[in-house]
């Protein structure tokens, strides 16, 4: 292996539904970050890895940030600031098909202290959504944000430009030899992934409700009895109130069984088995708002 090989960490960040995830997922070609066209989604730093003769890049997709309202809120806040520090280059998103705003506006103030040790690259996403002249237009107001390293349009969706973002991250790595073995697409634990692919199957389709009042916890993955090529996994969905808990369910459990299809197929394609999947919905009032039950869940 020559000399050249690069590897280290990048991350994307943006205000929620900024296109991050997808974006994750498109350069790694598997699906790691759980997407939704629900903003904020993301909970856990995934991270997926982009292999390439000539570098290993590690994606690591961060919450989006925001003006925090609950205990959660502040504590997502806190792995964002986590993970800036310990990455070698960031992306920023901003899509194409939204005007650059207020919340845009926070995360830069916030970057630009990182951005003098740290490289900042400008990324407008989903160029697919935005006619040319828009997409010149968000350009001129991203480069009014502050002064990026490079600023960059692609599109997740349709392909464009994506080896682009993926050379000028991997030009601000550092050289070294590759960081994980070949053949893995994330270093998450298994059961946080299913966790993540139930909670986004559950969120589909819910307009109405806040996606944060959703967690879901894996119990236990193992074996079925007397097969195996076969996995039981069960798994608790947990909600802040009683008729959240009935939106889930659905009428007469239609809507439960839907999202236990819906995530019982992610699922069987992550592990690359069969699987049984047990579903239960509990009610954990108001679990954003108490640390215990954040521990228990995990944050």
């Amino acid at each position: 292996m020559s000399s050249e090989h690069r590897s280290g960490f990048a991350c994307f960040v943006g205000r929620p539904n900024a296109g991050k995830s997808t974006l994750t997922n498109a350069l790694v070609g598997g699906k790691v970050a759980i997407t939704s066209s629900r903003p904020q989604t993301t909970r856990h730093a995934i991270r997926g890895i982009l292999r390439r003769p000539d570098a290993q890049l590690v994606i690591v997709d961060t919450p989006g940030l925001h003006k925090p309202r609950t205990l959660l809120g502040s504590r997502l806040n806190d792995v964002v600031r986590e993970t800036w520090a310990e990455v070698d280059v960031i992306g920023f998103c901003v899509p194409a098909d939204a005007p650059v705003g207020r919340g845009d506006q926070f995360i830069v103030n916030e970057l630009r202290s990182v951005a003098r040790r740290t490289p900042v690259i400008g990324v407008v996403t989903k160029t697919d959504l935005a006619a040319p002249p828009v997409v010149a237009e968000r350009l001129v107001q991203l480069g009014e944000l502050m002064d990026f390293a490079e600023i960059v349009p692609c599109s997740a969706v349709d392909g464009f430009q994506l080896n682009t973002v993926s050379d000028l991250l991997v030009a601000r790595l550092p050289e070294g030899p590759p960081l994980y073995p070949d053949g893995e697409l994330t270093d998450e634990p298994e059961a946080t992934l299913v966790a993540e692919l139930v909670r986004e199957a559950a969120l589909e389709g819910v307009r109405d409700e806040l996606p944060h009042s959703l967690a879901v916890l894996v119990e236990e993955m193992i074996p079925h009895e007397g097969r195996d090529d076969m996995l039981d996994v069960h798994a608790i969905i947990y909600v802040e109130r009683q008729s959240q808990k009935g939106i889930i369910i659905g009428k007469g459990g239609a809507r439960l069984k839907e999202v236990g299809t819906a995530a019982r197929r992610q699922i069987e394609a992550l592990l690359g088995t069969k699987i049984y999947l047990d579903l239960h919905v509990t009610v954990a009032k108001d679990w954003q708002r108490d640390p215990k039950q954040l521990r228990k869940l995990g944050f």
